[in-house]
């Protein structure tokens, strides 16, 4: 088992900070009435604002492919893909109802217009396509989504494709979708394609093809630049958006409206409660080196533990700014190789004794293992100094 070191630092932060259940409890507005199910919370902290029935398992339509592009924007960082790639849309691939941008069997389309078409088109057969160039196949790609579902604790969730079109035992909810979210925005670059309100694809062809964003809010509320709308007859108008304004960064979903007039009204009413009565304090960006790791058997001793999310800390407004303790927990025993991303630490903000927050650190870089020719010439040298 890897031990723990502690490193201990204090900061002048924000005073009278909350777990993210206590702002749900002292919220006394009613919002969202006409969904079957809501949740509002603070991106950087995850702290929940707002909530109605959050929990409940619903059909979360293409709402889906906010896990979608999750696992298209992993593939990126890690280089399993690339943005200039061609992806080939198979048969099956084409053959998707519901939303699309019409691809042809053998068609091709980079990663960057793939990506393009789901996000503002909310295009099926984009989806299948990319599933199948990440994972092989469909199916094996639906795994992957399970699977990272798991990774994030995620209790409400369960996918049966890539799309959100109706299967059999496909569900998320409020909450579980909020969190997916805060996993996607990780990468600043996601909402460059969220955001876009009208677009194009095959511009230099004679079949080109006009996109519009199916989430208004982009367009009609400032600040708005994602994330994903859905609708099926079951599961009726559903919206997880994200807007920022200053520092502070919030995602409100909505599941069940009865009409998409009904659906933006209470996104918008969220947001306007969110940023009207809470503020934000940035501590670190997202890759801030916080400290370094020593890792043993690698090409190098140590690595950069660094912050895998933007942090931040959530107060009401006008809360007065007091002590808070920063402790950053580093792995121990650390043995190469190690991949950039995995995790070599835990950054926790506590207030009063209390914890308000809680994050990864995570390797800036590879460290991959030192060859026996090194592991001899390092060992020589320790001998030599023991020697002097």
């Amino acid at each position: 088992m890897k031990r723990l070191i502690c490193i201990m630092s204090a900061f002048f932060l924000i005073a009278s900070l909350f777990p993210s259940f206590g702002f749900a409890q002292e919220n006394k507005t009613e919002l969202a009435q006409a969904a079957k199910s809501a949740i509002l919370i603070e991106r950087d902290t995850g702290a929940v604002l707002y909530d109605k029935n959050s929990h409940e398992k619903l059909a979360p339509a293409s709402m889906t492919k906010i896990m979608t592009m999750l696992l298209i924007m992993e593939a990126l960082e890690k280089g399993q893909i690339k943005w200039g790639d061609d992806v080939r849309t198979s048969e099956y691939a084409a053959s998707m109802g519901g939303s699309q941008i019409f691809l042809e069997p053998g068609e091709s389309m980079t990663v960057k217009e793939m990506l393009t078409g789901i996000a503002i088109g909310s295009a099926n057969d984009a989806s299948v396509a990319m599933a199948e160039q990440i994972a092989g196949s469909e199916e094996a790609f639906v795994e992957k989504m399970n699977q990272k579902v798991k990774e994030l604790g995620l209790k409400d969730t369960q996918f049966k494709n890539p799309t959100g079109l109706p299967a059999k035992d496909h569900y998320s909810s409020a909450h579980d979708m909020s969190m997916m979210a805060k996993e996607l925005l990780k990468y600043n670059e996601i909402t460059k394609f969220t955001g876009t309100y009208e677009s194009y694809l095959r511009e230099d062809t004679e079949n080109k093809f006009w996109l519009v964003n199916t989430n208004k809010l982009v367009r009609f509320y400032d600040g708005v630049d994602g994330l994903k709308t859905g609708f099926t007859n079951e599961a009726k108008y559903c919206l997880t958006a994200t807007a920022k304004k200053g520092n502070m960064r919030v995602i409100a979903v909505v599941f069940g409206a009865s009409t998409p007039k009904e659906r933006n009204s209470e996104v918008t009413k969220m947001l306007d409660y969110a940023f009207n009565q809470y503020q934000t304090k940035p501590m670190f960006k997202k890759g801030d080196s916080l400290s370094q790791v020593k890792v043993s058997k690698g090409q190098e001793n140590k690595v950069q533990a660094v912050t895998d999310e933007p942090i931040s800390l959530l107060t009401k407004k006008g809360e007065k700014l007091d002590k808070v303790e920063q402790k950053v927990t580093l792995s121990k025993d650390l043995q190469a190789p190690i991949k950039k991303g995995d995790k070599v630490g835990t950054l926790v903000i506590n207030n009063n004794g209390r914890k308000v927050l809680e994050s990864e650190l995570v390797a800036k870089q590879d460290v991959n293992e030192a060859s026996w020719w090194q592991l001899y010439k390092r060992s020589f040298g320790m001998f030599s100094k023991v020697g002097n």
